[in-house]
Formats: structure tokens, sequence, C-alpha cells
């Protein structure tokens, strides 16, 4: 997959990146997208949901009344769930939501993502970004630019960048990775990626079909 390189500007610098086929041209893999997403996702989640059981509840433990010739049902103490201010009944307890997918199943993933964005031709590979300070005004005028500003945006770097960082921490629209942290989730979460000329080196040069986790 061959694609210009841009400028800021939004105009081809006259160099162009050959992507590599074994990344960004493979058959993708559906399902272990979904286990990858799926796993993301999950993780994302601290699991500290916690109810008191009957056990743990206030109230007193002494039985409300007698268990026979009271004419009514019978009842145990106040902390019977079935009361106001009881335990609860199989409530949720403190545990973690971790999947395990291998890791050949996460780079299968990854590299079907990409794979993904280049089919739908949502790509784009623009010079190194290079700014002086913090300037959101700059950064946001460069998505102008890319004709990206309506979308979301992955943007793929080869190491970080705190200017550009914080330039782009209030977009809600997009978000900046180094490549070496890039995940499933990212990539199908985003509209187009936007992949500076050296991280789209760095993936040119990838010798395996893996993408670094």
């Amino acid at each position: 997959m061959n694609l210009k390189v841009l400028n800021t500007k939004g105009k081809a610098t006259g160099r162009t990146i050959d992507l590599p086929k074994e990344i960004f041209g493979e058959e993708p893999n559906d399902h272990v997208m979904y286990l990858a997403v799926k796993q993301y996702l999950a993780a994302q989640r601290q699991g500290t949901h916690k109810v008191k059981t009957r056990a743990e509840a206030n109230g007193s433990s002494h039985k409300l009344h007698r268990q026979k010739g009271t004419g009514g049902s019978r009842k145990g103490n106040l902390r019977n769930p079935l009361y106001r201010g009881g335990g609860a009944v199989f409530g949720p307890k403190p545990h973690a939501y971790n999947l395990k997918i291998n890791r050949k199943e996460k780079d299968l993933a990854k590299i079907s993502a990409l794979s993904y964005k280049a089919k739908e031709e949502a790509i784009i590979i623009v010079e190194d970004i290079d700014m002086k300070q913090p300037k959101t005004k700059e950064f946001t005028a460069l998505m102008d630019h890319l004709n990206v500003v309506d979308k979301k945006v992955l943007l793929l770097m080869a190491e970080p960048n705190e200017n550009l960082e914080l330039s782009m921490r209030n977009i809600p629209t997009v978000l900046a990775v180094v490549l070496s942290d890039i995940n499933t989730y990212d990539i199908m979460n985003a509209d187009v990626l936007v992949i500076t000329e050296s991280a789209a080196k760095i993936l040119t040069g990838a010798e395996e079909k893996t993408v670094e986790a």
C-alpha cells in the first residue's frame, strides 16, 4: 500500500511510503478482533462493586418473635433480605474482569484492525510534527489541513512528544499513541489513522507479522 507523505499544510511532499502488506494487507480476522476489544474493555472495569450480605448488614440479630403460635409467618431477624435495610441476596462482590488471550491473537487482532483501515482508505501519513511549544490552535489547524477535523483521529507517533500531546489534550476527538502502545480498540474506535512519517518508517522496517504491544 503506497501512500503519499503530506506536510503539515496537507500538501504532498513528493515522498511516498509503501506500507507492508504483512501488516496492512492481511485478511482481517473478526473473531480475534472481538476478543481483543472485549479484553481491553473488560480491563477498564475496576471490579470494586460490593453490597452487604445479611451477615454484614446493620441490625439486631435477635429473632423478631417466636417461631410458632403467633398466627403470622416465621421470621428471623431484621437483617433478613426481605426487609428494608436487610442484606442483599446474591449481590455483587469484588472481582477482576481480566480476560486472557495469547500474544499471537493480540498481534493478529491489531494487524486485522490496521488492514481494515487500509481497505477503508482511512490512513494518512504526515511528516513528523515538530511543535516548539504547546499550541492547541496550531494542532487544530493541522487537523483542518488534513480534512479530519470532524472525525475521530488516532495519531500514531514513533516516540512520545510532550508538546504535541499537550496541544491536543483539549480535543476529545483526537488520541495520540506511541506506536509501541497501540491496541485493537483504539484502532477500531478511530475514523482515521494519522501516522507520522517516522512511525510509518518503523512499520515499513518490520520483518515479522507483529506489531509490538
